[in-house]
């Protein structure tokens, strides 16, 4: 008899699971209603310890959350912390780097399980920072000393917001100290990182300035290599600076690309800012392209106004040397001749514009000495501080007590040592050529001119004057200067050397002649009547100049009508004149008075005057009318006329 097997029934585990049974929901919901309690009832300052340990592990810092400790769980778990502080590099003066009142941290929570932590938004509520340069020349105290983390794709941040902030930046090597408030605003696109407001001021250069403008999110800086958007106005005194646009490595200030804007009373005032050593001016602006090429800062492209000059070209700062140095093309297409006062040591007219305080105290007290020539001293710390090459071109310049045209300027200076080569002037038609050393590197400054006079003129050299209008002939001549002193009145108060200065054949009105010569009767016939031009045999001045006072040599004025000489000195020092010119009229006049005529008084205030006490008489002053003989010095540079040699080729005695 076969055995048949009877297969056995086996439980269907789907329905064996669910639906549950009432005992199972009871289960479950008990276990529910304990997390959800848990979570609701749990004090989460438990976890405040082990934070405070992870976060001074990996900074390095001391680190405490001094209030509550608050999780809201969700998919979006967010954190909120009271009272947090952490603390400073082991070398700062000061505990703490970082505070903040309160911490609201969005945390994405499904991400975490695969090791990525997303932040939509960190909120900081009255956080107070402090950045520190190391004054041993290490690392900054925002420097923990993280190793890289690749790209950085594990943690993310999308959104700060700082509420009634603070940051201060202290370095103290080079004195600067900047605190400054700040707080986020709404950005204009809804998925941008808010910027920041910022306004607040310290010590920049030991100098009080105040800040304030707009940055980029502070998020923007976790990459250096990305350009920093910012714009910035600072005030430091009447100085005043607009910065905008990008930079990289705001910490360190490694490149920029920033356009620039700089306005004030007096560029001397940016020495203690920046240590550039530039002379007295009257208030300037200009605007540029500020950028960093390692330890070179290049103004390039800028342009505006100084005094009533314009300005532009570029200029570049190296730092890193024993002294910076200066570097600048400059272009000006109608310079102000007034605003180059300080480079001689004198004051700037402002045209109107507020002065700076001490250069109108400046000019006051050069007025009230009654003298022309500057006597403010010139500033030896700022000549020894730095090294300059400098080009200045004046397309055309405004001086109407001058009749200066262009001007080319070329400023070497090297440890105290100052150069113009050259110095070159177009002045009535012709040109001033100068080369002028300035030696700073004693206490006391000594200084050489030569200049050459070329073609100048006479026409020209008195442009509104009616009765040299239609004048002809060129000057010429000669400076050889040597003095010492630390102004320009006091290296001239010292100068030794010559001064020589010369005319050829040319024309020049006949009242003007009649009138040096005082002949009544032909002046009163030419300005009632039609004036005509007298021949020019030559004209001459030669001076020798012996601690400042300029003796004459040789003084003469030669036409086909009159001829006049003279002597006397020219004191520098004292800012004196005292000339006599003895006219002698070549024709016969009943009414020639035939008097010397005096020329005195000072710079300021010079006088011309005949000498009645010598009225009539011919004295034993005995004159060659036939013909005069200028300098020897003279021959080769003044301008005979074409092929011909000029009449004064004889002798004169007195």
């Amino acid at each position: 008899m076969q055995a048949t097997d009877t297969p056995a029934t086996t439980p269907d585990p789907a329905r064996r699971r669910w639906p549950p049974t009432r005992r199972t929901t009871a289960i479950l919901a008990v276990v529910a209603a304990a997390l959800v309690a848990l979570v609701l009832l749990w004090d989460w300052n438990w976890f405040k310890g082990p934070v405070e340990r992870v976060v001074q592990a990996r900074t390095g810092r001391a680190f405490e959350i001094a209030g509550n400790l608050d999780v809201d769980l969700g998919r979006i778990t967010t954190v909120t912390a009271d009272g947090l502080r952490l603390g400073n590099a082991d070398w700062s003066k000061q505990p703490d780097m970082a505070t903040a009142r309160q911490l609201v941290l969005q945390v994405e929570t499904w991400p975490l399980l695969i090791g990525r932590v997303r932040l939509p938004e960190l909120r900081l509520s009255q956080p107070d920072v402090r950045i520190e340069t190391n004054p041993d020349g290490g690392p900054g105290n925002w420097d923990f000393g993280f190793d890289s983390d690749g790209d950085g794709s594990a943690l993310q941040l999308r959104r700060l917001w700082i509420d009634a902030g603070r940051l201060r930046f202290d370095d103290a090597a080079s004195r600067t100290a900047i605190d400054v408030e700040l707080a986020s605003r709404e950005p204009r696109k809804a998925d941008a990182a808010p910027p920041i407001t910022l306004k607040g001021g310290g010590h920049w250069a030991g100098n009080d300035f105040t800040l304030e403008g707009t940055t980029e999110s502070p998020l923007e800086l976790q990459d250096s290599e990305r350009p920093y958007r910012l714009d910035l106005r600072a005030r430091a005194g009447a100085t005043r600076a607009h910065a905008r646009g990008t930079l990289l490595d705001p910490f360190r200030l490694r490149d920029f690309d920033l356009q620039f804007e700089l306005a004030g009373r007096n560029l001397a005032d940016l020495y203690p800012l920046v240590g550039l050593a530039l002379p007295d001016s009257p208030p300037y602006a200009v605007d540029g392209r500020l950028t960093r090429d390692a330890d070179t800062w290049h103004y390039d492209g800028f342009g505006g106004q100084i005094g009533q000059s314009d300005l532009s070209g570029s200029a570049a700062v190296t730092t890193g040397r024993e002294r910076p140095l200066f570097k600048a093309e400059l272009v000006s297409k109608r310079l102000d001749f007034d605003d180059l006062a300080g480079f001689l040591g004198g004051t700037p007219d402002a045209e109107g514009e507020a002065l700076d305080p001490r250069l109108a105290e400046q000019a006051a007290k050069q007025a009230a000495t009654g003298k022309v020539l500057p006597s403010t001293p010139y500033d030896l710390a700022k000549l020894r501080a730095m090294d300059a090459d400098v080009r200045l071109r004046a397309q055309r310049i405004n001086a109407p007590k001058l009749p200066i045209d262009d001007m080319d300027a070329h400023l070497l200076l090297d440890a105290g040592l100052a150069r113009l080569q050259p110095l070159n002037f177009g002045v009535a038609g012709g040109d001033i050529r100068a080369d002028i050393r300035m030696d700073a590197r004693s206490d006391t400054i000594t200084t050489r001119l030569k200049a050459d006079v070329r073609r100048i003129e006479l026409s020209q050299l008195f442009p509104d004057a009616e009765l040299t209008k239609d004048a002809a002939g060129r000057f010429a001549g000669s400076f050889n200067l040597v003095g010492t002193g630390n102004s320009v009145a006091a290296m001239l108060a010292t100068a030794d050397g010559d001064v020589a200065v010369g005319m050829g054949r040319g024309r020049i009105s006949n009242l003007l002649v009649e009138l040096a010569g005082i002949d009544i009767y032909e002046a009163v016939k030419y300005l009632i009547g039609k004036d005509r031009q007298v021949p020019v045999r030559c004209a001459f001045a030669d001076f020798g100049v012996k601690r400042g006072v300029m003796e004459s040599r040789a003084l003469a004025f030669d036409t086909t009508d009159t001829l006049i000489v003279g002597e006397g000195r020219v004191d520098l020092r004292e800012e004196t004149l005292d000339l006599e010119l003895r006219p002698r009229p070549k024709d016969r006049s009943i009414l020639a008075l035939r008097s010397p005529l005096h020329i005195g008084g000072t710079f300021a205030d010079p006088s011309f005057r005949p000498d009645m006490a010598r009225l009539g008489l011919r004295g034993a002053v005995a004159l060659a009318l036939g013909s005069i003989a200028p300098p020897a010095a003279l021959l080769a540079t003044l301008e005979l006329g074409p092929g011909e040699d000029s009449d004064c080729g004889g002798a004169y005695a007195r």
